[in-house]
């Protein structure tokens, strides 16, 4: 049995714990806010870009673009990974990891190497670790993704992608689905694909009407100026979604933390209070077992 200092030590120990988690909680509440505002600016935009490629690419049957083309045959692929630069996000960034893992493996049984991207400090160790060195890395900018990040990712999987030494670019991350949960998402980014653009569709899966345009000077040269655009635009949209995601799955898990802390104190009160008890009960019987003694 525990000593009255040991369990009044522990109750202290974890009490400052649970304050910490606490404030974490409360920080990533506030980032939440900001990350999702990021969203829903950038959304509108992304939305308008790829309704207009589903328009070109419904009306041009026949024009095919570098990016919108298969390779003959996948021989490299690359993998643009999202993570967090932190820990304490629950399992946030393990299932990404396991995603990436499972789509090396099933590259590998192909004889397609795997080449990946990384965006977070958590990515680069795990990765490190495990002796596979990304190709790009960026650190200290998960929780505030910057365009210019997302143009560089964009520029070297398109001059990749466009010289032949990838076949195949997909990017994994978590999405927002709202602010307490995230889905895992993989998407191919490389090759562009027209069915994809030419069957977009709302959230009902009601099919939008694409009006008949008139391309000025053509719609080859149309696709040539909005095919870089639409690819450095979804590579942004999965970082500023994943940064919402990753405040999300924090807040989650300080708050399942913080829940945790507060039943081990009420637990060790109750410890502390039976030890207490029956320190006092010792004491009692001692004294009586005393006095009896010296009646005698």
């Amino acid at each position: 049995m525990p000593s009255l200092r040991d369990i009044k030590r522990r109750i202290g120990s974890v009490q400052s714990t649970k304050q910490i988690t606490r404030t974490m909680e409360m920080v990533a509440t506030a980032k939440i806010r900001h990350a999702t505002e990021r969203i829903v600016a950038a959304t509108p935009y992304s939305e308008a870009m790829a309704n207009t490629l589903a328009s070109v690419a419904a009306q041009s049957a026949n024009v095919h673009h570098p990016l919108m083309e298969e390779h003959e045959e996948k021989k490299a692929a690359l993998a643009i990974v999202v993570v967090s630069d932190r820990g304490l996000a629950g399992g946030f960034n393990s299932n990404i990891f396991r995603m990436v893992d499972k789509y090396r493996a099933a590259n590998d049984a192909e004889g397609v190497k795997t080449d990946v991207i990384v965006c977070g400090k958590k990515g680069a160790s795990y990765f490190h670790y495990r002796k596979l060195e990304p190709v790009m890395v960026f650190r200290d900018m998960s929780a505030d993704p910057t365009l210019s990040e997302a143009r560089e990712i964009s520029s070297y999987v398109r001059s990749r992608f466009l010289d032949g030494t990838v076949d195949e670019v997909k990017v994994f991350y978590n999405h927002a689905r709202n602010a307490a949960d995230q889905d895992l998402r993989e998407e191919l980014l490389l090759p562009v694909s027209a069915e994809t653009l030419t069957t977009k569709g709302d959230e009902d899966g009601k099919k939008e009407v694409i009006a008949t345009t008139d391309f000025e000077p053509s719609s080859e040269e149309v696709l040539d100026q909005l095919l870089p655009s639409y690819v450095g635009t979804m590579v942004y949209h999965a970082l500023i979604d994943s940064a919402a995601a990753e405040q999300g799955a924090r807040r989650k898990a300080m708050k399942s933390a913080t829940d945790n802390a507060t039943e081990m104190v009420e637990t060790l009160d109750r410890l502390y209070n039976r030890v207490r008890q029956g320190a006092i009960t010792t004491e009692i019987t001692e004294i009586v077992g005393g006095a009896a003694a010296l009646e005698e």
